[in-house]
């Protein structure tokens, strides 16, 4: 990386780029990592962790070239992380106090001493959404069940389809948060409930495209509706 970096030598695209502007493909490497073992594929795991990996020595170049740290101090303060967090292994603890009571501790000596402190965000919305719910709900800002985080969604709804042009979107919004809100209490991991939706519907999908062959795109709305669902009653 140093090489592909240096000013005078180095490769004309990798020499230009910032923190700022490889984020985008660090995020696609972990997703493409989580997709590699969703496929449970492990030779593209394999290459995908290198990918990744190579993300961490991207970012970690650019901090050394400007005197920040280096990529032995990313690993030096990653397991000097897990040792703090497992003092029941690594120290003279006898019991393990809990992820959450050692994260509170550390949270509190940051300068930012709120729960929703460290929600990065830079995650995906809804993956975002879950994690602040939670958070909240650690300090008692929370429904009692799943009841009121349901009539929370049927609220956000009326208020959906009341709004105008102007806040229609914000709305949208709200609804959205309500939802991941309730799966939440259900039990549900919204991200994967929603992935799965996703996985469903291109399969049915792409089964519509293969029982109409060429005729799919002259079909009606009528004649795409009625071919989706013979292909869902088939789907199951």
């Amino acid at each position: 990386m140093a090489r592909l970096r240096d000013p005078v030598s180095g490769c004309d695209w990798d020499r230009v780029q910032t923190w700022d502007t490889i984020a985008p493909y660090t995020i696609e490497e972990a997703y493409e990592v989580a997709d590699a073992i969703a496929r449970n594929d492990p030779a593209d795991l394999k290459d995908e962790l290198g990918d990744l990996l190579l993300q961490v020595v991207f970012h970690s170049r650019i901090a050394e070239e400007a005197d920040a740290f280096t990529l032995a101090d990313v690993v030096t303060a990653v397991s000097d992380k897990m040792e703090r967090r497992h003092p029941h292994i690594f120290g003279d603890a006898d019991t393990f106090p809990g992820w959450e009571a050692i994260k509170a501790t550390e949270r509190a000596a940051k300068p930012d001493p709120s729960a929703l402190a460290g929600v990065a965000i830079g995650l995906p919305a809804l993956l975002r959404a879950e994690k602040l719910q939670k958070r909240a709900a650690r300090v008692g800002f929370d429904w009692p069940d799943a009841d009121g985080s349901l009539a929370k969604v049927h609220e956000e709804i009326a208020e959906v389809q009341s709004a105008g042009p102007d806040t229609v979107e914000e709305e949208i919004g709200d609804l959205l948060f309500a939802v991941t809100n309730w799966a939440r209490h259900l039990g549900i991991d919204p991200e994967a409930a929603l992935r799965a939706g996703n996985a469903k519907f291109e399969r049915r999908f792409r089964a519509m495209e293969v029982e109409a062959g060429d005729a799919f795109a002259d079909l009606d709305l009528a004649g795409k509706e009625a071919l989706w669902q013979t292909v869902k009653h088939r789907d199951g």
